[in-house]
C-alpha cells in the first residue's frame, strides 16, 4: 500500500523551526536545530542530517512564529511535545507524536 494511504491524518506543508532532544540525564541529551517541512496532528517531518533509529524517543519544540500566524503577546511560542521516531529517510526523520507537555510564550528581551 502507497504511504499516503497509509496516513490516518490529514498533513499539510509547513516550515517551522524545530528542536528535538534525544537521550536522557544519565546518558546525556543532544539537542538537534531542524526544521518541518510537513506536519499533522499526528507528527511530522524534520529535515535532519543526523540519523535516528526507528524507536529513538525524544523531546520536540516547535517554534512557532507568533507575528506571522496572528497578533499575540509575545514573539514566538513553543509547542513541545514528546515523540517516537517513526520512519528514516536519508533527508530526515518521521516522527510520531506521543503526547503535548506545554506552550510557552516566549518574549524577545
Amino acid at each position: 500500500m502507497e504511504e499516503s494511504n497509509r496516513r490516518r491524518k490529514e498533513r499539510i506543508r509547513l516550515e517551522l523551526a524545530a528542536q528535538l532532544s534525544v537521550g536522557d540525564q544519565d546518558s546525556g541529551q543532544d539537542t538537534l536545530h531542524v526544521s518541518t517541512s510537513d506536519i499533522s496532528t499526528g507528527g511530522a517531518f524534520f529535515h535532519t542530517e543526523r540519523s535516528l533509529p526507528v524507536g529513538t524517543k525524544l523531546e520536540v519544540d516547535l517554534i512557532l512564529p507568533l507575528d506571522e500566524l496572528k497578533k499575540v503577546e509575545g514573539d514566538s511560542a513553543t509547542l513541545k511535545v514528546s515523540g517516537i521516531v517513526a520512519r528514516t529517510e536519508e533527508k530526515g526523520v518521521a516522527i510520531s507524536f506521543t503526547g503535548l507537555k506545554i506552550l510557552c510564550i516566549n518574549e524577545q528581551s
